[in-house]
């Protein structure tokens, strides 16, 4: 499956922030939202980085009397790993796998056009894997229509 195709059958709001959000406010962000991580833009789209909900929890214990002063900026992650909309989950959820990344950013020309999660990619293997033992199945049966 391809990433457009994700992105099309799933539409997300994208929650997005700009570098100067406190953290208490990042933290209510992705609380209210049921979310583990926030995307950085700048206001034209562009993406600038991401926070995760572990690094906000690693700020909290190294810097517990004065992490709730810090802003995005002092805690967001820069080198991003990105997709595009033609790459295939699978493609995606190896590089989660090698870079232990829960979620992929998908751009368009330096725009931001979607997320994908780990939860995404696992969904759509284990969709892929029972049409397959179902296809099995019927062949073991004799049922298979062809």
């Amino acid at each position: 499956m391809l990433v457009k195709d994700l992105l099309k059958a799933n539409p997300k709001d994208l929650i997005c922030v700009r570098e100067t959000t406190e953290i208490l406010e990042a933290m209510q962000l992705l609380i209210k939202n049921h979310i583990s991580c926030l995307l950085i833009t700048d206001g034209e789209g562009h993406l600038l980085g991401i926070v995760s909900d572990k690094d906000i929890f690693k700020a909290a214990y190294e810097r517990h009397c004065d992490f709730t002063s810090m802003r995005i900026a002092d805690l967001m992650t820069t080198n991003v790993i990105v997709g595009v909309e033609d790459d295939e989950l699978s493609y995606l959820g190896g590089l989660m796998t090698n870079n232990r990344v829960r979620h992929i950013p998908i751009v368009d020309q330096d725009k931001l056009v979607g997320l994908v999660s780990i939860g995404d990619v696992v969904k759509a293997e284990m969709a892929n894997m029972e049409a397959h033992n179902r296809y099995l199945w019927q062949y073991i049966d004799g049922t298979y229509p062809a």
